[in-house]
């Protein structure tokens, strides 16, 4: 018989095949002999008690029967180079990519345009933004082959559950090539090393089935025609026609808001997340999250989670990478951005997060307000009638990049980044020398009040003395402070209906993801991806 247990051990037993079946066999009450095998359900670590880290497993055992290796549920594609329905997706993130997937499975051609290089062709790209400084604005952390996720870690947790089967999106990522870990970790993750490999076998999934998938394929232009799109223009002068519009774009393609914007399509100011990245070394959070004064080799580098009110305001962190670094993901020039991720291992020696503050239509008003000297920086006349600007879809869009501009100049160029020491950032004190730091551009000492806005530093402030009571070390000047960390979310959401998910102007326009407001990683955009193609295909029942 198949038996599901639930076992509470010690992480280094934890690791031991012989060990796990002991205690499968006490808790079974059936003699050693008779455990012929088990598959992992799930796996979390339970850090709350500070004598003993604990590993909680739920397990399936084989008692008394032949064991059965665990296979993943393979999902079938079809042939779909001569299918007649054919639908647009522009964008290869998660979105555009599970869409693909989805329509392919349902007999639907999909023809992916991507604005960057395939995965290979980014590395370049990437290597010559750290080192050299210069940034290509179509190939980048933000924009190529799977998106901002396949370079910034591929942790693949979500609390969207409402949104979609994520055992279903855990499931596809390990048939093509994620480790088994990714169906059983209650936080799983892949690693920017080896989400390539990932993305590159779903890409020749979709063209071996007949999907068109076309990079350097720039969006410029829609082709309207009364309530429907009937296709797109690209940079290289191409139209292409289909059926059905995805825009999958991520949070990113600024360029996108404002064609939609010109061409009367409705968006919205969407509140999106401002902030900074923040670095320990790892064995201090390891320290503080497991009790410990050094890791056991068992255990693997500790994360965390924090969130505060400061002032009505919440303070949180955002996209913990333990064992990480923080790299640069601007997408133009002279725009200062950054991110963090983490290799499969998470053996680099610093854990960074994002630390941020939630920004409203508002803050963007009274920040432009008090600073006039960047109307013509940000560009909000162009908006239209100058007396709109404060309720312009693109006005939180525009105050991002105006907070960009600022880090830029603040770090002195070259996407070297404007950082300061943490208590010396809580006392608005300019660091005399900063700590050694992870990311690769390099770091300029700089007052961080006078990159932020005071609204978002007073905020930062009042939230890292709060968790530095939660986490007792975790206040250090020891600890470095990055600005910027702005491309948390999209400032801008695209409508859609609640039920055909479609435009509500265009009945075959489907915004889709994160940059159209309705994800934020790399699950939720997968899984969203997968419910608009559902709803393409129903439509056509």
């Amino acid at each position: 018989m198949q038996e599901q247990l639930s076992l509470r051990l010690k992480p280094a037993e934890a690791n031991d095949e012989s060990i796990v079946r002991a205690y499968i066999s006490s808790a079974a009450g059936t003699d050693l002999k008779n455990i012929s095998g088990f598959h992992l359900i799930k796996r979390s670590i339970d850090a709350r008690s500070r004598q003993q880290v604990w590993i909680n497993l739920t397990v399936r055992a084989f008692i008394g029967e032949p064991f059965i290796q665990r296979k993943a549920n393979t999902i079938q594609f079809q042939d779909v180079s001569k299918a007649t329905h054919k639908v647009i997706i522009v964008g290869a993130g998660p979105a555009g990519l599970f869409a693909a997937l989805k329509l392919i499975e349902k007999g639907v051609q999909p023809i992916l345009l991507e604005r960057g290089k395939d995965v290979r062709a980014r590395r370049r790209d990437l290597a010559q933004l750290n080192k050299e400084g210069i940034v290509n604005p179509e190939s980048n952390y933000c924009f190529g082959e799977g998106g901002a996720g396949t370079y910034s870690d591929g942790k693949l947790y979500t609390r969207s559950t409402k949104r979609g089967d994520i055992n279903r999106i855990l499931q596809l990522l390990y048939q093509f090539g994620a480790e088994e870990s990714v169906l059983y970790d209650a936080h799983p993750h892949i690693g920017t090393n080896k989400l390539p490999q990932i993305i590159t076998a779903m890409r020749e999934q979709i063209r071996n089935s007949g999907g068109i998938f076309l990079f350097e394929k720039k969006v410029t232009d829609l082709i309207l025609s009364g309530d429907i799109i009937k296709g797109v223009k690209t940079a290289d002068g191409d139209e292409m026609v289909a059926d059905d519009i995805i825009l999958a774009t991520g949070h990113s393609a600024r360029d996108i808001f404002q064609l939609l914007y010109d061409k009367q399509v409705q968006i919205d100011a969407k509140s999106f997340a401002l902030g900074v990245r923040i670095e320990h070394h790892q064995q201090l959070i390891d320290s503080i999250q497991y009790h410990c004064v050094l890791r056991d080799d068992a255990l693997p580098p500790a994360s965390y989670g924090l969130v505060e009110q400061v002032n009505n305001r919440g303070v949180f962190s955002f996209c913990m990478c333990p064992g990480g670094i923080i790299a640069p993901a601007a997408t133009n020039p002279e725009e200062l951005v950054v991110n963090g991720w983490s290799p499969s291992k998470r053996n680099n020696p610093y854990a960074n997060s994002g630390m941020v503050v939630q920004v409203e239509q508002a803050d963007a008003i009274r920040f432009f307000e008090k600073r006039k000297d960047l109307h013509e920086q940000a560009k909000l006349f162009s908006l239209g009638n100058k007396d709109q600007w404060k309720d312009s879809p693109l006005l939180l869009m525009q105050f991002q990049s105006a907070i960009e501009k600022i880090a830029f100049a603040a770090g002195g160029g070259s996407f070297v980044a404007p950082a300061q020491r943490m208590a010396d950032f809580c006392s608005d004190k300019h660091s005399s020398g900063l700590p050694e730091c992870s990311y690769l551009p390099g770091v300029n000492s700089a007052s961080l009040s006078a990159v932020l806005p005071d609204f978002v530093y007073k905020s930062l402030q009042g939230g890292f003395t709060a968790f530095g009571k939660k986490m007792r070390g975790y206040y250090t000047n020891e600890a470095i402070v990055v600005a910027t960390e702005s491309r948390t979310s999209s400032p801008v959401r695209i409508p859609r209906d609640a039920i055909s998910l479609a435009h509500p102007q265009f009945h075959n326009l489907y915004p889709c993801g994160e940059g159209a407001g309705y994800a934020g990683g790399i699950v939720s955009a997968a899984m969203d991806g997968e419910r608009v193609a559902s709803r393409i295909i129903e439509k056509e029942k």
